[in-house]
């Protein structure tokens, strides 16, 4: 089979359904050898459910792989590595107790019988790594590793296993920005060595600094296939979304009013007992957006579960608009009007089975106009239902519509609506546009930034520094439970902040 162009890889009409749902419609992609190509898309537009099909995680119902020229049957992730192919997941699979030397050779046969000859090991391990930068404790178990560590970690056993394609699945979601710029050049380093690189992502900003070529997805169907040099963000987040996208978003100048929450040597612990918040202070006034910045895990759960009545502090107080209100109930939060954005929307942000009716509704049913004595107001709630999903532009067929059949920016929608409608002093919004489109999450900044024209105090938590760079008036960066410091957002630089992340103290005066 001829191969002239020197593609290393050829998915030709690949099909993958799921119930209800055809994940990937037909996609052709073309892979050149040595290559950073990227897989863009928003999510639910197919990009991970195709290359788990390129790995043997999944078999289509469709279509043929084709790599080198030559057609393969990926059955799975074994069949996979004998065809020199290896994928990085998004959630690493790592066996934390184990050290990061027996994660690499886990499942090969390095030895005689069952003993794997470590000597020999150590030393691939340690000229790989040394090769391509990727430094690393091989005897420290993989749970005391940092998450950019243990990334390291999945990288060197893709590497030890000799792959030539290898697939990065959203790999920078957990990395500071100093961890991200390594990782880019640790993954030119491996193309020019003559690796080829599929890098999926939703970041156009990404797109631009490291691939060669870009493939845009859309509800499973490949929209154009691009050289990154040609292309340009407006263009790209066109093909994602099918519509213009704003990417600055109108933002007025603060206008700073009274303190509406007040921290003081705050400390609490993590679901296992260990500490999570070493005596966290700050305030927060009206009209402003701080955001938390940190790589995930560093307290910043815990800090809203504190804050929204989800979780007991052990040490600190915590004031709202001069009362104290440490250690008040959710409910007692929710009575003081304080709205709650989670991170974990399906989990804790709806009621999956009830209808969007019903779940706009949730912490207020009790009161009127929904409510009298007993008896709920079916005219009052409908008319309420009616004004969220006109107002927050909820898509669905009514309002009878269950919760759990909404797409994940509708669900936002939803929790927003309900969370917002009171007008709320303070708003804690945790990951409020993580998973979502670039159309979603437009919207959603969008409202962020209203709330804080009309004068609400929002804590904004979030992992992502472009959205906390774009909407914050002052940055918090946390790590390890601890303040690193407090920045004024206009004039803070992205690597002073990456280094905070990382657990550097900020050396200037806090704002």
């Amino acid at each position: 089979m001829d191969n002239s162009e020197g593609y290393a890889i050829e998915l030709r009409g690949i099909v993958k359904r799921f119930p209800g749902v055809v994940a990937n419609d037909g996609i052709d992609l073309k892979v050149r050898r040595g290559e950073i190509h990227c897989l863009l898309g928003e999510n639910g537009a197919g990009k991970t459910t195709l290359m788990r099909v390129l790995y043997g995680l999944y078999r289509p119902e469709e279509g043929e792989i084709i790599l080198n020229g030559q057609p393969v049957h990926m059955t799975s992730p074994r069949a996979a590595l004998n065809h020199h192919v290896g994928m990085v997941h998004q959630h690493f699979r790592l066996v934390p107790t184990l050290s990061v030397e027996e994660n690499i050779v886990l499942g090969l046969d390095e030895g005689t019988g069952p003993f794997v000859n470590f000597r020999k090991t150590r030393e691939k391990i340690s000229s790989i790594a040394n090769e391509y930068g990727l430094s690393v404790d091989l005897q420290t178990k993989v749970w005391q590793l940092a998450v950019g560590q243990q990334q390291r970690v999945e990288i060197l056993k893709a590497l030890y296993r000799e792959v030539d394609i290898l697939i990065m699945d959203e790999p920078t979601s957990v990395l500071t920005p100093q961890e991200v710029d390594q990782l880019f050049t640790t993954l030119r380093t491996l193309v020019d060595d003559g690796l080829t690189i599929i890098f999926i992502t939703h970041k156009l900003d990404e797109v631009m600094q490291v691939s060669d070529r870009v493939t845009v997805l859309r509800k499973g169907k490949v929209v154009s296939t691009l050289p990154t040099a040609e292309t340009d963000k407006p263009t790209l987040a066109r093909l994602m979304v099918g519509r213009e996208v704003v990417f600055r978003l109108k933002k007025g100048p603060i206008k700073r009013r009274e303190k509406i929450l007040e921290v003081n040597d705050l400390h609490a612990l993590n679901d296992r007992g260990l500490p999570a918040l070493r005596g966290v202070s700050f305030d927060l006034f009206g009209g402003e957006i701080l955001g938390v910045a940190g790589v995930s895990g560093n307290g910043q759960y815990e800090l809203a579960e504190v804050l929204t009545g989800l979780r007991k502090s052990i040490k600190g107080r915590v004031f709202l608009a001069k009362k104290e209100v440490t250690n008040c109930s959710a409910r007692e939060m929710n009575d003081l009007n304080v709205a709650h954005i989670p991170a974990e929307r399906i989990r804790m942000g709806i009621v999956p089975a009830l209808s969007i009716r019903e779940n706009l509704i949730l912490k207020k049913y009790r009161r009127p106009p929904f409510s009298y004595r007993e008896f709920l107001d079916n005219k009052e709630i409908e008319e309420n239902a009616h004004r969220a999903m006109s107002d927050y532009q909820i898509a669905a067929p009514s309002y009878e519509t269950p919760a759990k059949l909404l797409s994940g920016g509708n669900i936002q929608k939803v929790i927003l609506a309900r969370e917002l409608s009171e007008n709320p002093s303070l708003i804690v919004a945790v990951h409020p546009t993580y998973g979502l489109d670039i159309g979603a999450t437009e919207q959603v900044r969008q409202i962020l930034l209203a709330q804080r024209e009309r004068g609400a105090a929002t804590l904004l938590i979030s992992e992502d520094l472009e959205e906390i760079m774009t909407l914050s008036d002052r940055i918090l960066v946390i790590f390890n439970g601890e303040v690193m410091g407090i920045l004024d957002a206009e004039s803070a630089d992205i690597e002073e902040i990456g280094l905070m992340m990382a657990g550097t103290r900020h050396k200037g005066e806090e704002l």
